[in-house]
């Protein structure tokens, strides 16, 4: 299953599963201190930072490669959603076309398939960004008890990337999630789309793991991306 497909799949109960994303975004916003018109987000899935902006703006634009987020996305004369992915070089070429004044992403660009690639067209909009990558240590446990490796980019990594292309602040922080059991937390897993539909475990290796994983709670790990003068 593609990551794109996954979304769209759970696009319906998203909302409900989105606690650590919502989180993130709220603290992405409390670390802009301006209020930009003519704003871009990147990976915009159902409109949850649309809906957390709390100044008025001329517009608003998202993209994301899930149809099924974008169909929930809010909509009106000033907000326009764009079906694109920023893995792709034509959706950047068009994106330039147009007029912004920041540039947001929220726990969507860990999936760019070459993040340098991203970061470099971004970079070519000479605008301010704030960006919420999750890296390597989100589901650490989980990683270490099944033996597996991370299919996250690590902090480090990303913020290497992130100096090379801008003049960046960054902060990483941790988050962790209590469950009532194993089971509702691998359906958290599943729903919530943080697995990026990458299904490393056969159906045998995953009924180990819940047996086995000796926390009640998942592990986050965010890295926030500042730079709020033109690069």
């Amino acid at each position: 299953m593609n990551v794109d497909t996954e979304f769209s799949n759970h696009a319906n109960t998203y909302g409900t599963y989105n606690i650590i994303q919502d989180k993130v975004i709220q603290h992405l916003l409390s670390k802009v201190n301006t209020e930009p018109k003519n704003i871009l987000d990147l990976g915009c899935g159902d409109g949850s930072l649309c809906k957390k902006i709390d100044w008025d703006y001329h517009s608003f634009t998202g993209v994301d490669f899930a149809k099924g987020m974008l169909e929930l996305h809010p909509k009106s004369e000033n907000i326009e959603c764009i079906y694109g992915d920023f893995n792709n070089q034509e959706l950047f070429n068009n994106l330039y076309t147009n007029n912004y004044d920041f540039i947001f992403s929220s726990s969507a660009l860990q999936w760019a398939y070459d993040l340098e690639r991203v970061f470099k067209n971004i970079k070519a909009f000479n605008l301010p960004i704030a960006l919420a990558i999750f890296t390597s240590n989100t589901f650490k446990t989980i990683n270490k008890t099944a033996k597996i490796n991370s299919i996250l980019k690590s902090a480090d990594m990303v913020e290497a990337l992130a100096k090379k292309y801008f003049d960046v602040n960054i902060e990483v922080l941790t988050y962790k999630l209590e469950f009532n059991s194993t089971k509702e937390m691998f359906t958290y897993i599943k729903k919530s789309g943080v697995s990026g539909s990458r299904k490393i475990l056969s159906f045998k290796q995953t009924k180990e793991l819940m047996k086995n994983y000796p926390l009640n709670y998942l592990e986050f790990e965010v890295s926030f991306i500042t730079s709020f003068s033109k690069s």
